[in-house]
């Protein structure tokens, strides 16, 4: 009987190798779907008044792949050819035409950038597959008005597998290459020197200035913690091996190596790596030692808020007070488990916020400001206060939050506001109106972006000969100039003052806020 069995399984899988089988098979299944003919399947992919085409069986065949064509891209959309996707190097990447792609300079006690072209390039997800270049754009990437879009391919801007595109209403298909070139604004950062703590042949282990993002994230690239290391220090191929926040500054390390940064991983893995951080809060601080071990809650990754939550990851932070002034006072942080903010929301929870920070310490979290966790507000409405409050002090950009990442919150408020602080570069007044520039993007052409030639200087620094100075028709921060904001707006007052594990020690000195004699000025 075993043998009968599997005999009729070989016959039948023989026979549906045949073509003429496969065919048949194929209009049966048609012919017997509800209220449909033979011939109404088989007319189903004409356009007009027609029912929509039956999708075909897609049959096994053992080896991997399903016969028949597959439905959703367009038929001119499928004679495209999609090249293999490309090898990409694993692990540290940015190198000297990286570092080169602009160049700093300093103003107002502030780092800058020089606006820069940049490549976007991105592999077309699963989701985008059989959908339009259009209606991506339009959906996923919402930074630009979609005429933006257009007027970027028509200069050039937009290729698909490395050849222009024109026609944004291209069908995707899986493994196409996107590349978007745009012209790049970073904000800027502490003029604030990165100080060198240790560097031998394992680490390197700066002391942060608060205010600088430890690698690219964001609208920030240059004006990082690595390329500023990299384009200034010569230091490259560095292994992040922990991380702070961007506000916060303190004892930052490096690894030269992945072997190196996996062994002092696997210290941080085991809670073997002692942390000691420094802050200033509000009020007067117990003296006795504090403990918190209050669950944390991620509340927004794109915004960056937590708050705690009985549903949060378990935490720990220990606390013990250096001194007290009469309004505020300094205080000493051990956190024993790493979760976002965990120095900040523990404190909050306390009802001793950090003095100057933008996100827990402001009237959004209610009268109590969090302390106990009492926010009374759902998560929703707790963004949207936090939001509103920002922009009623035009401080949105100390949330290093995208634009389009805000409007799902506050809606159009978030455009206003930009173009109420925006000043116009040529007229000194407020940016056009929204229309306007729909209007003056749709009407500019660029016909080729320029390409920036490397050459070295008389030091032998590389540098582009690009034109820095030079306006971008299509960028539209180059039509207006953002306030810059003080020195003093982009440092809080939490600092990571000493990391120990098993094999090294590094410190940091007392930031000068931190003193006994110190005064808010």
């Amino acid at each position: 009987m075993r043998l009968t069995l599997l005999h009729s399984e070989r016959y039948s899988r023989s026979l549906l190798a045949e073509p003429g089988v496969r065919r048949g098979l194929a209009a049966a299944a048609a012919s017997l779907l509800p209220g449909r003919s033979m011939e109404e399947s088989q007319a189903g992919g004409e356009q007009g008044s027609s029912p929509p085409p039956v999708k075909r069986l897609r049959l096994w065949t053992g080896k991997g792949k399903a016969k028949g064509k597959r439905p959703g891209p367009a038929e001119e959309g499928e004679k495209r050819y999609v090249p293999p996707p490309k090898k990409r190097n694993p692990g540290v990447s940015f190198g000297q035409s990286h570092f080169a792609e602009t160049s700093y300079y300093f103003e107002g006690g502030l780092r800058k950038v020089r606006p820069y072209y940049f490549d976007f390039q991105t592999y077309c997800k699963g989701r985008w597959v059989g959908e339009s270049l259009l209606h991506v754009f339009g959906t996923e990437f919402r930074a630009q008005p979609l005429e933006y879009y257009r007027a970027a391919a028509q200069a050039g801007r937009l290729r698909l597998n490395e050849q222009p595109v024109r026609d944004l209403g291209v069908i995707l298909k899986n493994n196409d290459f996107i590349r978007n070139t745009v012209h790049r604004h970073e904000p800027p950062v502490t003029a604030q020197a990165i100080e060198f703590l240790e560097e031998n042949d394992e680490v390197v282990v700066v002391d942060k200035p608060s205010s600088l993002p430890v690698h690219p994230c964001g609208r920030f690239r240059h004006n990082t913690v690595i390329f500023i290391l990299g384009k200034e220090h010569n230091l490259k191929e560095l292994h992040t091996i922990h991380r702070l926040d961007r506000l916060t500054s303190g004892v930052l390390m490096f690894a030269k190596s992945a072997e190196v940064s996996k062994r002092i991983d696997e210290q941080v893995r085991q809670r073997q790596l002692e942390k000691e951080y420094v802050c200033r809060v509000l009020g007067e601080f117990p003296e006795n030692e504090v403990t918190c071990e209050e669950p944390i809650l991620v509340v927004s990754y794109k915004v960056g808020v937590c708050r705690v939550d009985p549903k949060g990851k378990v935490c720990k932070t220990v606390f013990r007070r250096l001194s007290y002034n009469g309004k505020t006072s300094v205080v000493k942080c051990f956190p024993y488990t790493g979760r976002t903010h965990q120095i900040r929301v523990h404190l909050q929870f306390l009802g001793h916020p950090i003095v100057n920070d933008p996100i827990y310490n402001t009237d959004a979290w209610g009268p109590k400001k969090g302390k106990g966790g009492h926010i009374n507000k759902t998560d929703d409405e707790l963004l949207r206060a936090l939001v509103e409050e920002h922009l009623s002090k035009q401080s949105l950009g100390i949330l290093d939050v995208a634009e389009e990442d805000l409007k799902p919150i506050v809606g159009d408020r978030v455009q206003e506001a930009v173009l109420d602080t925006a000043v116009n570069v040529s007229s000194g007044t407020r940016e056009e109106s929204a229309g306007g520039e729909k209007s003056r993007i749709s009407a500019c052409s660029q016909n080729s972006v320029p390409q920036a030639e490397l050459h070295k200087t008389e030091s032998g620094e590389t540098c582009s000969n690009e034109s820095w100075d030079e306006k971008d028709p299509l960028c539209g921060e180059c039509k207006i100039v953002r306030p810059d904001p003080s020195p003093k707006d982009l440092v809080m007052y939490l600092h990571a003052l000493r990391y120990k594990g098993a094999e090294f020690e590094y410190c940091s000195k007392m930031p000068a806020w931190a003193h006994d004699d110190w005064e808010e000025t």
